[in-house]
């Protein structure tokens, strides 16, 4: 071959492969995550038609590729794509160009079914958080002025504080009890303890004399608890751990997360139902039942829901499979939720969009209202739905998080999958088994604050 034919050749041969390689990566990366988790006896489809691809296993008999068990030998990939889970365990899976040049390395996850029973049920929720939150500054007259002593010594609404005078405190009557001590100095300096953004901080504050109180005042609301009605999703019978509301229960006032000291989910009856409208959200009315038929604990106030343990639980409903990720589809479902006393309803809803995920969030899907019925008593999502586990195919898919203010017939969703993890229970499963798997454990993930909608306000005046 003359040597302008041959670098004519090497070049154009290295440009096609170049554009092969950086085409079939592109694929891969659309189509094909980084981490795979398949229920064992089931499938996984891929949509993937790379004639160049092949594929290999770390491992032998873990997963098979279109029916054919994987092994370390590379195979061609021939669409449709199907990997089918053979046992438990973890398995690495290489794809390469031709057999030879690597593009990507995957992760698979072969875990056992859960089955778990879907909630539906409305529930009472009090929290009581770690010291005392500030809600607000207390403005009161003092030498002819409106004064807050705290805001001008520097705290800040959102600050949750844990002592005063080196004293811990959990609790509003904690708090004035060592503000209003015989034995302190009138108007003498009062040390705060509190944390802020995660920082400990302390802040020394002046009292002044409040004309109208007849006392001195720090010139603070306080609060350390909120309550509110929401929706259990499901219920673990092999743990006895709960999930609810989807999303992390945030101060009513100051919008921050409630760092969580301990708390307590009870019965709650529906009495009152305010109707969804274009901009203005709705909201169920419920009062607490402590001696109802199930009570429990809450252990997380997280980004993906509140978990706990339930003391005592009769389930109404049997126990189903739950989908991954993957297996959620486009399509009809079914939402269960409480509109009128303790009856759980089951309504019809569309899942109308899939956001791809490999990582938790609270937004994964889309879902749209569709029931006529619950059209006609609430306009769609309304407050205190959050948790209302989602049904699709026999399987429970995931729970209603967040409503659309300008369309409360539409509303994300979270993937049960998510919850579940959240909860701890992958973790208990990976100990029972006592194998390794790196994707149960991984759950320092990126959080996103959600919106607990409407908490009461229990506050304090200092």
């Amino acid at each position: 071959m003359k040597p302008g034919i041959k670098s004519h050749f090497i070049f154009w041969s290295s440009f096609i492969i170049a554009v092969i390689i950086i085409v079939t990566s592109w694929q891969l990366e659309t189509n094909l995550g980084a981490d795979v988790r398949i229920m064992e006896g089931t499938a996984h489809y891929v949509n993937l038609n790379l004639p160049f691809v092949y594929m290999r296993a770390s491992r032998d008999n873990v997963v098979c590729l279109n029916g054919n068990p994987l092994s370390k030998k590379a195979i061609q990939i021939l669409a449709p794509v199907h990997l089918e889970a053979l046992s438990l365990g973890e398995v690495e899976l290489e794809l390469s160009l031709f057999g030879l040049i690597p593009l990507r390395l995957v992760t698979v996850n072969i875990l056992p079914e859960v089955r778990l029973v879907p909630g539906g049920n409305s529930i009472g929720i009090r929290l009581n958080s770690r010291g005392v939150t500030v809600v607000g500054y207390y403005y009161f007259e003092s030498e002819g002025q409106n004064r807050s002593p705290s805001r001008e010594a520097g705290v800040r609404v959102g600050d949750v504080i844990t002592a005063i005078d080196g004293e811990q405190i959990t609790s509003i009557n904690q708090a004035a009890n060592l503000l209003g001590r015989t034995d302190r100095e009138p108007g003498g300096p009062v040390l705060l303890t509190m944390v802020r953004d995660g920082h400990k901080k302390t802040i020394s504050v002046t009292p002044l004399y409040s004309e109208l109180d007849g006392g001195y005042r720090i010139g603070l609301y306080i609060r350390d608890s909120a309550a509110g009605v929401g929706t259990l999703s499901f219920y673990d019978p092999a743990t006895g751990r709960y999930g609810a509301l989807g999303h992390i229960i945030v101060d009513a006032d100051t919008n921050k997360p409630v760092d969580l000291r301990d708390g307590n989910i009870v019965k709650a009856q529906i009495v009152d139902i305010k109707s969804a409208q274009r901009g203005k959200p709705g909201e169920k009315t419920g009062i607490f039942i402590d001696q109802g038929s199930f009570k429990g604990n809450i252990e997380q106030n997280t980004p993906y829901g509140i978990f706990g343990r339930l003391d005592s639980f009769l389930p109404s409903q049997e126990a189903i499979p739950m989908a991954l990720v993957s297996q959620v589809e486009i399509g009809p479902a079914e939402m269960l939720t409480v509109i009128e006393g303790e009856t759980i309803g089951h309504f019809q809803v569309e899942i109308e969009r899939l956001a791809p995920q490999s990582r938790p969030s609270d937004k994964g899907f889309i879902i749209r209202v569709i029931d006529e019925e619950l059209l006609a008593v609430t306009g769609g999502i309304v407050q205190g739905m959050s948790g209302s586990p989602i049904i699709q195919q026999g399987r429970i898919v995931g729970a209603v998080t967040h409503v659309f203010i300008n369309d409360p017939t539409r509303g994300y969703g979270i993937f049960m999958e998510w919850m579940y993890q959240e909860a701890g229970n992958y973790r208990q499963i990976k100990d029972k088994e006592n194998r390794r798997c790196k994707g149960w454990e991984d759950c320092n993930f990126r959080r996103r604050e959600g919106i607990f909608p409407r908490m009461s306000k229990i506050q304090s005046m200092t």
